[in-house]
């Protein structure tokens, strides 16, 4: 019976080392994964010299993997696409520039460089020409569109997928909001100018991103913050007043972008904030005409979806773009 009792007590003991040492190694395995995956995850911020003009980018993934280029808006900067940066890098090549005069590129002056839509995406595609970076997807929001869509009526067959967040292709989706910049376009006046000054303001660069959300305190306000210091330098103003002013010009080239939608039908993923006041639900919808197969996403959010609605967006993009490598 002794004997019994020591032959249990070492079975137990035998036991209780080898849950120990099997937790200790998957513990120890869990370290490892989650090294690896930060490791992947890591964003880097670099420069490119373009035709003299340091462009500023965010990359982060590897290189090997399937690449989306993201665009961003106005007043923003590589700074949105934060979250997609470090949520899909372990599967995806990221790759974010700042466009000239935005961010922590250059801020060239105007007489020097020439701030339209037509200059910018040159230079965007130049950038990524460098970077021989010759297939990707396009990520795009607000003045990424433009920019997005001249890169791809420009090369269709660079264009693997397009990922559209609030990035309008359509006069049916320019919303209230553009009233006083439709003024602007009419008639370029001091007066009509001035009218638009509000939107450089702190309080207005907030607006833009917390109009529409639910939940305010899901917003970064380093977001604002940073794009009123940026604003603030001299000559911004007139710069951002040139662009509004030649944004008459992409509403000249939607039915271009619109038949390069219908000829090519690239894959598009729609992960849309429905209360942007500048680019409403309106705006996704229209896709729906030329595009025969769309992943269409709506959320309840405004004008910067990826505030509020990030996490839900990313897991959009990372099922859309597995879909497009299957």
């Amino acid at each position: 019976m002794k004997n019994l009792v020591i032959l249990l007590s070492t079975v137990v003991l035998f036991i209780s080392c080898k849950e120990e040492v099997t937790s200790e190694t998957d513990q120890l395995s869990k370290t490892t994964i989650l090294k690896v995956t930060s490791e992947k995850s890591t964003v880097k911020y670099k420069t490119l010299a373009v035709n003299g003009i340091n462009i500023a980018y965010r990359e982060a993934g590897d290189s090997k993997n399937p690449t989306i280029v993201l665009l961003h808006g106005f007043p923003a900067s590589s700074y949105q696409y934060r979250k997609v940066l470090a949520q899909l890098s372990n599967e995806f090549h990221l790759i974010a520039p700042d466009y000239p005069g935005f961010g922590n590129s250059d801020f060239p002056d105007a007489n020097t460089y020439e701030y339209t839509f037509d200059n910018i995406a040159t230079t965007v595609n130049l950038f990524l020409e460098q970077k021989e970076i010759n297939s990707y997807a396009i990520m795009i929001q607000d003045y990424g569109a433009p920019i997005g869509f001249r890169l791809a009526t420009a090369h269709p067959e660079r264009i693997t997928a397009i990922i559209n967040q609030n990035g309008n292709a359509y006069e049916e989706g320019l919303g209230e909001a553009w009233a006083g910049i439709r003024k602007l376009w009419k008639h370029r006046t001091k007066e009509t100018e001035d009218a638009l000054l509000p939107a450089f303001s702190l309080e207005g660069l907030k607006w833009q991103y917390t109009h529409g959300v639910r939940d305010i305190e899901t917003v970064d306000p380093d977001s604002y913050n940073l794009d009123f210091l940026r604003l603030s330098r001299p000559n911004a103003h007139a710069v951002n007043l040139d662009l509004f002013y030649d944004y008459q010009n992409n509403v000249k080239l939607y039915p271009k972008w619109q038949q390069y939608l219908r000829e090519n039908q690239p894959p598009l993923l729609i992960v849309w904030g429905k209360n942007d006041a500048f680019f409403p639900e309106s705006g996704a919808k229209a896709f729906k005409k030329d595009v025969k197969n769309i992943d269409y996403n709506i959320y309840d959010t405004g004008h910067f979806a990826l505030e509020e609605e990030g996490d839900a967006i990313i897991e959009s993009i990372r099922n859309f773009m597995r879909n497009q490598n299957k």
